[in-house]
């Protein structure tokens, strides 16, 4: 099988900065919110009202918040909950959008038209009013994090996955795979769904990056994890209070979160550029 990938050689192309600073990131993370569910330096939903709100390094190494809990703990585990919910939603809006988009391309007509105008309608909803109309009929909670922020992102793989899909079938391996009789969806999964694959991925890395920041925006409205669970969202809500008193608790789960998106965000980038077989040459 004839892959778009082929057209441009690989070997010999150094590894872009942004690829191994955004992959270096992203590991870190990753690394944490498994740690974290065997070890953290205090337990994160424990209480030490002597120690409340005291000064990063005074006690533990961002300090405690309001109850006294350590925030380093709690980021940890947050790390875990916001990075599950996005890897979670972004999977299934990558599943259905990769199937509404692949079979748009490779039916077309009027089957095209419908998914592409579902596609729009679904995507005039942001996250946030998902959320509360799902919120409204099942309760806030995980689920209704993933579900909103999954739906959303749903319309997103369905232009992707048929934009990329599109270019495929024009190909000549698949313009010959038809003339030997082979199914539209034999092809799909033959040749077209291996030669997106790289878009796609590309596509999920980035939509996990934004998928952390639409759960903080979430958690911060009440709307994800309930209490005690820790997340970054509900840190930055109980600081709001505290901004003057204690700065820090609302400064250690801003610049995570910040931190966090920008090494998935440059991860993206970076596996865009060396897939591209456009861009691969100019590494």
């Amino acid at each position: 099988m004839t892959s778009i990938a082929e057209a441009t050689p690989r070997f010999g192309i150094r590894p872009r900065s942004g690829l191994i600073l955004g992959a270096g990131i992203t590991g870190a993370f990753v690394g944490i919110a498994i740690l974290s569910q065997f070890w953290t330096p205090e337990l994160p939903t424990r209480m030490h009202m002597m120690n409340k709100l005291k000064p990063p390094f005074e006690a533990g190494l961002a300090g405690t918040d309001a109850f006294g809990r350590d925030i380093f703990s709690m980021l940890m585990v947050g790390a875990w909950n916001s990075l599950s919910i996005s890897f979670l939603s972004v999977l299934l809006g990558l599943f259905a959008g990769v199937v509404l988009g692949a079979a748009a391309a490779a039916v077309r007509g009027w089957i095209e038209e419908a998914i592409m105008r579902f596609a729009d309608i679904v995507f005039a909803f942001p996250a946030l009013i998902s959320a509360i109309m799902i919120a409204a009929l099942i309760g806030a909670g995980q689920l209704t994090a993933v579900l909103a922020i999954g739906i959303f992102t749903i319309p997103v793989f369905i232009r992707v996955s048929r934009g990329a899909a599109l270019r495929v079938w024009a190909l000549d391996f698949c313009v010959a795979a038809q003339t030997a009789g082979k199914g539209r969806l034999r092809i799909t999964i033959d040749h077209v769904l291996p030669n997106i694959a790289g878009a796609l991925v590309v596509q999920a890395t980035i939509q996990i990056g934004l998928a952390i920041l639409v759960e903080a925006g979430l958690s911060f409205l009440g709307l994800s994890l309930p209490p005690p669970a820790p997340s970054w969202g509900r840190m930055l809500s109980d600081a709001q209070t505290y901004l003057s008193q204690a700065p820090w608790m609302a400064i250690a789960p801003g610049v995570t979160i910040a931190i966090a998106v920008l090494g998935l965000n440059l991860l993206g980038d970076g596996l865009r550029d060396w897939l591209d077989p456009r861009s691969g040459s100019q590494a």
